[in-house]
């Protein structure tokens, strides 16, 4: 069984790897566009395949953090969530001696 520390460790590291998909995801359409445009104006020239290489680096990157994002959550699938607080007491309620 995971430690309390690896699980919150794991929590970060898949909102983390959400938040690189959606960095990726916009990059993809950024040089998408960019390849559209340049490929509009000049068929074929360097703007045009570099936007394109630009391209494919997104979106491979985005393809693995995919990859990584469902791997990991199928990974904890199995384990309990645990969504509300802990149902221990905030104070101590014992009288000082």
């Amino acid at each position: 069984m995971a430690s309390e520390t690896d699980h919150v460790e794991s929590v970060r590291a898949l909102r983390q790897l959400r938040r690189m998909r959606t960095f990726y995801a916009g990059g993809a359409v950024l040089w998408a566009t960019s390849a559209a445009s340049a490929g509009w104006d000049d068929p074929g020239g360097r703007p045009m395949w570099v936007s394109l290489a630009f391209l494919l680096v997104f979106a491979v990157l985005l393809g693995m953090t995919a990859l990584w994002l469902r791997r990991r959550q199928v990974d904890y699938a199995d384990e309990p969530v645990h969504h509300a607080a802990p149902r221990r007491t905030a104070w101590r309620r014992h009288a000082n001696a």
